[in-house]
């Protein structure tokens, strides 16, 4: 397979083994693998166990191909920059020495080439990339324009990668499972009610939702707050009877689309909404338990 155009010119080529060339094949040195350990601040979180195992069967048959970057530590052993993955890999193989390229970088630098790396190799779920985006920019006060040329990407991409951080945790946790996609959790930004993303996404992953669906659920239910001509009527005693308006907000939330249940005198009423004859026919199985009979 080609690999991916980034736009991000030469700095990790001259890092990574990529390119073969003498200089850079000099600085390969082999160190004891209990001497290299990975850093507190890598970028990704995650580490697949199948895919591990995997490359840990590769590994013990054809060796570590491509080193290990790493950084000196004070101690005399080296912090991984780039390679923790080969290096979890190589201790499941049983390896005692790691192939590893030792450069000098500051913490924003290591921070910089981790990062670069794992999105040269896609390997950063959605929220890993977002968090080490946002600690570029916090905690090494990187400018916006800094950061997208460092990595790559445009100023847009970076900002809707980062608002994925603000979703609900429990929301988080299932696009790390990769139950829902950055594209769903970016729809669900889309609430103006912070209470109802946890249960529409929950909605999502049990229907099967597509990204297109998931948008038009966040546009019903944003439609589906409940008016002034929707208010409940006062009682003789001054308080408001809101079980309509309960039961209408509830309705809402639990079919996906404006329900209005409404109480006017002895008129009783209630309105279900519909985007188009798809979801019609969507909405009629719900309501009859099944196809309707010709």
């Amino acid at each position: 397979m080609a690999k991916k155009k980034t736009g991000l010119g030469r700095g990790l080529d001259a890092i990574f083994l990529d390119n073969t060339t003498d200089e850079v094949q000099s600085g390969v040195i082999m160190a004891r693998i209990s001497d290299v350990e990975p850093r507190a601040s890598q970028p990704r979180k995650q580490f697949d166990a199948a895919s591990l195992q995997s490359l840990a069967e590769s590994i013990a048959a054809n060796g570590i191909i491509q080193p290990i970057v790493v950084r000196p530590n004070m101690t005399g052993s080296y912090s991984i920059i780039a390679g923790e993955r080969r290096w979890r890999a190589a201790k499941l193989a049983g390896l005692t020495e790691v192939p590893v390229v030792v450069t000098e970088a500051d913490d924003l630098r290591a921070m910089q080439l981790a990062l670069i790396e794992n999105i040269q190799r896609e390997d950063l779920s959605p929220l890993e990339e977002a968090a080490a985006y946002r600690r570029l920019l916090d905690e090494f006060g990187m400018t916006q324009e800094q950061l997208s040329k460092s990595v790559g990407r445009s100023r847009p991409a970076i900002a809707n990668s980062m608002r994925l951080l603000d979703l609900p945790e429990e929301v988080r946790v299932y696009i790390n499972s990769r139950e829902l996609s950055e594209g769903h959790g970016r729809a669900l930004l889309g609430l103006t009610e912070r209470a109802d993303i946890l249960p529409a996404a929950e909605r999502v992953i049990r229907e099967g939702l597509s990204v297109r669906r998931t948008e038009e659920l966040v546009k019903r239910l944003n439609a589906s707050h409940i008016t002034a001509d929707e208010e409940p009527e006062e009682t003789e005693t001054g308080t408001k009877v809101d079980y309509c308006a309960d039961l209408s907000r509830r309705l809402t939330d639990r079919m996906g689309r404006r329900v209005i249940v409404k109480e006017k005198g002895k008129s009783r009423t209630v309105t279900i909404e519909y985007e188009d004859n798809e979801d019609l026919d969507a909405l009629i199985k719900i309501l009859i338990g099944g196809e309707l009979d010709d």
